[in-house]
């Protein structure tokens, strides 16, 4: 019987690096049974090959020990979007007008949303879309189950620049909706305008956020789950509270706004503000800011970009664009199913939660530094949790160079099937978005199956290719069977504290492949030296 069939039991934690006395919370989801088990191991060896000596692990007793949870399937959500704070100015609103610059990169896909305060669970408000033939509209809802939508019927070609815009007066019914490239090709038939009466002339209270990138799906135990995310960047989005016509949207694309349309201005967003943070700013008198959701890429070249400056900081009015995915992950978001405050005679190392359901195991592992400021050894191990960040859930399934590189056939473990049946875990920096682009973010809060102590490797498991944590744990147990003391620090608390963090040892190990540094930890390892 195969993983996939007997089911799974997967984590995470809240935290990766803390001391002994602080308290650590796992998120699980298990599928295939009704309970499971946790327990605190520490992890002496966690390479699967017998020539290193297998895995190797001590358990720990805590109060987690012999104690039964009740299992439950915990969902991921991937895409991301802004979500716009709730503000006076873009609620009631009857007449409107929607306009941004786009650069869709899957525009055949589907629907996908630009901007929009639509409920899709009773079909009620408005969005400026990618309709399911790929070309812009205007999809309107009294939220009764009338709704109308109104195409240009023209498809956008992907990874071109367009302005796109949409009206509607709520009096007359009219809608007018523009699709217009930036650069025009003359047989390419992507140009294309709208204008129509429609027949729903009060829109339904949604009751949902305005979102740019993404639409609201529905809500699940108070949680809001967006759906239709758009592939692709969108630089200066607007909004106005009547039926602008085109000139004047053309007017709104600047920073200035016109005398003439200031009371119609309900927001002009500048997402080349913020863009160290995950803040998005309103620059109009409304102030309707909002955050982004699951880390789309910021930075990105605008439709003003000239070639000329590469980097954002030198001229950020160039970079005012998002690139959003429709598989974009920062936080699964699950909720606790168990926590742990540690023992405070635990010494430093590395350790893992053990959860059983029935014949499925999982390791969520994390590591114990000591107490902030007192070292209690000579030495010290720096963990390369950068790396493992960045080499996140890669799977062998999907590099054609695996093989190559490891001078053999990859051996399939039941991880790297199990990260081909769940791709909302989300992949490595190594992969790429749904739509082509290289993945540029990576977390930890979600599960990653490549820091278990038996995926010896991102390449295939059980000695393909050692690599990374596996290989990391092989050091730490040669120091541990030569009597060496040392103590155990990451990657993250290196850039988060600096030389301070190293100042107390004599020595500092690195491990197997520390390949990803910051600025702060590249400093302070040169000050150390």
């Amino acid at each position: 019987m195969t993983a996939l069939q007997r089911g799974y039991i997967v984590g995470y934690a809240d935290k990766l690096s803390l001391a002994a006395g602080e308290t650590i919370r796992f998120m699980v989801s298990c599928e295939g049974a009704k309970t499971f088990k946790a327990d605190l191991v520490r992890t002496v060896c966690g390479d699967p090959n017998p020539a290193a000596g297998g895995i190797r692990e001590e358990l720990i007793r805590t109060p987690l020990s012999g104690k039964t949870f009740k299992a439950r399937k915990q969902e991921v959500y991937r895409g991301s979007c802004v979500r716009l704070h709730a503000n006076p100015a873009t609620e009631g609103l009857k007449s409107f007008s929607l306009q941004a610059l786009i650069w869709p990169t899957t525009p055949a896909k589907g629907m996908q949303s630009i901007i929009s305060k639509w409920s899709m669970a009773n079909r009620g408000g408005y969005g400026l879309l990618i309709d399911a033939k790929g070309a812009v509209a205007l999809g309107l809802g009294d939220g009764k189950g009338k709704a109308d939508m109104i195409s240009t019927g023209k498809r956008l070609l992907a990874r071109h620049w367009y302005f796109v815009g949409a009206s509607f007066d709520a009096e007359t019914g009219e809608v007018r909706v523009y699709q217009e490239p930036l650069i025009e090709y003359g047989m390419a038939g992507d140009a294309g305008r709208a204008r129509k009466k429609t027949t729903v002339r009060k829109l339904g209270d949604a009751g949902v956020p305005l979102l740019i990138g993404a639409w609201h799906e529905r809500t699940v135990q108070r949680k809001e789950i967006m759906g239709g995310h758009f592939n692709g960047k969108i630089d200066s989005p607007r909004m106005a509270n009547r039926a602008l016509r085109r000139a004047d949207m053309e007017a709104l694309r600047g920073d200035a706004v016109p005398t003439r349309l200031r009371n119609a201005l309900v927001a002009a967003w500048d997402f080349a503000r913020d863009i160290s943070s995950i803040r998005v700013s309103d620059l109009s008198v409304n102030a309707v800011h909002g955050e982004i959701v699951n880390m789309p890429a910021r930075a990105m070249t605008g439709h003003n970009w000239t070639g000329r400056e590469m980097c954002w900081r030198s001229a950020p009015e160039q970079y005012g664009a998002i690139h959003f995915h429709d598989d974009d992950l920062y936080d699964a978001g699950w909720e606790v199913d168990c926590e742990l405050t540690l023992p405070k005679n635990l010494k430093s190392g590395i350790y893992a939660a053990r959860l059983k359901a029935g014949e499925t195991e999982d390791r969520v592992t994390f590591f114990v530094r000591p107490e902030r400021g007192k070292a209690t050894a000579r030495a010290a191990v720096l963990m390369s949790t950068a790396c493992y960040h960045a080499y996140a859930n890669i799977n062998a399934l999907y590099w054609p160079t695996a093989e190559l590189m490891s001078g053999r056939l990859i051996n399939v473990h039941e991880d790297n099937l199990l990260l081909d049946e769940h791709p909302e875990w989300g992949a490595s920096l190594y992969d790429s978005h749904s739509d082509g682009s290289g993945i540029c973010y990576s977390s930890r809060l979600r599960p990653v199956l490549t820091m278990h102590t038996h995926a010896s490797s991102a390449f295939g498991a059980h000695g393909s290719s050692l690599r990374e944590f596996s290989a990391d744990t092989r050091v730490v147990a040669w120091l541990d069977a030569e009597g060496i003391g040392y103590d155990i620090l990451t990657d993250d608390d290196l850039d988060q504290e600096g030389i301070e963090l190293l100042r107390p040892y004599k020595a500092i190990m690195t491990c197997s492949h520390p390949e990803y540094y910051s600025t702060r930890m590249w400093d302070a390892m040169r000050a150390y030296t």
